[in-house]
This record gives structure tokens, sequence and C-alpha cells, in this order.
């Protein structure tokens, strides 16, 4: 059976030749698209050519037409015929780079296994100082609000909670490192937070246990901190929200975690190039 990648690698280096009568030489035309036209062995021989072991291991197609004898005793190469190349040597060597980046493209496409579920630890606890949502030890959701109209004091408030929660993300994605846990990244970001005099709203949020969320990889939206190491390659999406002096103010980023794929830096590039092209249309 024929080795297929050997063989793309020939349909793309296979030489087009001209043969001079006047001169008797083969003349390079360009590069054939087609294994089909490399000449067998024999033929090839005939015309003066030295092919390398890769050729005479017979993985070739013969031309589909025949060398075709004239008076002077001298072959012609019918139209549209290719005939190999009595060099080889660079062939071998693309073959290798073939084969070199192949290897190098089966490492980086090795995914990491599907997240499974780590240990979840304890609820943190808050200061019974530091306000509470009131949905905090309620058996139910809370009711859904119509609509509000805040005053200045109200938009002042909402801006207060919303700038609290932008510099706890920005020290959250600090954090963000090979061999940390999204455990260790909570418990960071709580500290924070309830040292600012703030409550983490998702904390207690029917039944929520943690006071952020984090998303690694496939997991979506609202993934619950724990044990999970974060690897090389990851990427994790955190978000915080925070209730301050009775506002709450949200936000969430994904980071990227050590060294990630091109491809996954340009999905992260362009989804907050969106976000800034959402918040200039508004």
């Amino acid at each position: 059976m024929e080795d297929a990648r050997t063989g793309r690698a020939w349909a793309r280096l296979s030489l087009s030749l001209r043969f001079d009568k006047t001169s008797n030489t083969h003349t390079h035309l360009r590069s054939s698209l087609t294994p089909a036209a490399c000449i067998p062995l024999p033929m090839a021989a005939g015309l003066g050519a030295r092919p390398s072991a890769t050729f005479v291991a017979g993985r070739f197609r013969p031309l589909a037409a025949p060398l075709r004898p004239v008076r002077s005793g001298k072959f012609v190469v019918p139209k549209r015929c290719f005939i190999v190349s009595s060099r080889l040597a660079w062939v071998e060597d693309e073959l290798m780079e073939i084969q070199k980046s192949q290897e190098q493209s089966s490492v980086k496409s090795k995914k990491r296994p599907p997240l499974r579920r780590g240990k979840v630890s304890p609820q943190l606890p808050v200061p019974g100082h530091i306000p509470r949502p009131s949905y905090v030890g309620a058996k139910g959701l809370p009711e859904l609000c119509k609509g509000q109209l805040h005053d200045a004091q109200g938009i002042t408030g909402m801006r207060a909670a919303c700038k609290l929660a932008a510099r706890v993300l920005d020290f959250a994605g600090t954090l963000v490192k090979p061999s940390i846990t999204t455990n260790e990244i909570d418990a960071a970001v709580h500290n924070m937070i309830i040292e600012a005099g703030a409550y983490p709203s998702p904390l207690g949020y029917h039944g929520f246990p943690k006071s952020i969320c984090t998303s690694v990889n496939e997991c979506v939206c609202h993934g619950v901190p724990d044990s999970t190491q974060l690897q090389n390659g990851d990427i994790i999406n955190i978000d915080v929200n925070v209730f301050l002096n009775g506002y709450h103010g949200g936000t969430s980023r994904t980071f990227a975690c050590g060294q990630v794929d091109d491809s996954i830096k340009h999905f992260l590039n362009v989804s907050h190039y969106c976000c800034v092209i959402l918040s200039v249309i508004k």
C-alpha cells in the first residue's frame, strides 16, 4: 500500500521536465501537482536519472502514456508527462520537515481531559457588620423588580459597587497561573471583597456556595470554585459580583493561563474588541 504521507509529498515535489532533442537534456518547467506523473524506475534510468533510495522503494505510479522512441533513437516525453529530477536529496529533506511539523502539531493538539468536578471547600464566613442582600438565608429566589429609576444618589452607589468589582477582577486575574486551584482564587477574592466592606453577591444566592464563579475551558458559565488545578494552556472566566451599600456591581473576564495557542489568543482578542464596540454603540 502506498504511504499516504509520502505520496502527498511527491504530489507537491515532482518536477516537470522538457526533453530537448538537440542538446539531449531535460529542462525543468514547473512543479507538478500529481503523483501519477512520476516515471517508473526503468524509464527514469533510461533517461539518465539517478533516483535515490526513497525513489527505488517503488511507491510511485507510472506515466499515463509510455515514452515514444523516434528515428534518432532518442526518447521523446509525451505532452503533459512529468518525470522526477535526478537530484532527490532535497525531497528527502522536505519529507523530514513534513514529519517534524506533523509531530509538533500532534503535540499541540493534545487536549486536556474533560473537566471533572473537584472537591468544594466549605463556605467562607462574612463578618456580621457587612450588610447582606435580601436573598441570603431565604428559602426561595427574590422577586424580580419590574423596573427602577435611580436618582443621582443611586447612580453614585452603583458606580462605587462597579468600580470595586472591577478592581477585584483585576486582582483575580493576577492570580491565574498553572497549578493554582480555583478554590484558592475564590478565597483570595473573598478576603479582598470583605476587607472593602462589601458582600460577595454569589455567596448564598439560591444555595451557591462560593464568592465568585470560575468557568474553566468548556465550562460555559457560573462554574463553582473547587480543587481543580489550572494547567498551562487553560482559559478561565472569572465572574465577580459585589454588594456594596445596597447596590450590586458585577463584571467578568476570561484569562489565559500560561502559554496558549494562537487560535485561543485570537478568540480572546476578538471577544474583547466586540465588548469594546458594544460599549461604544451604547
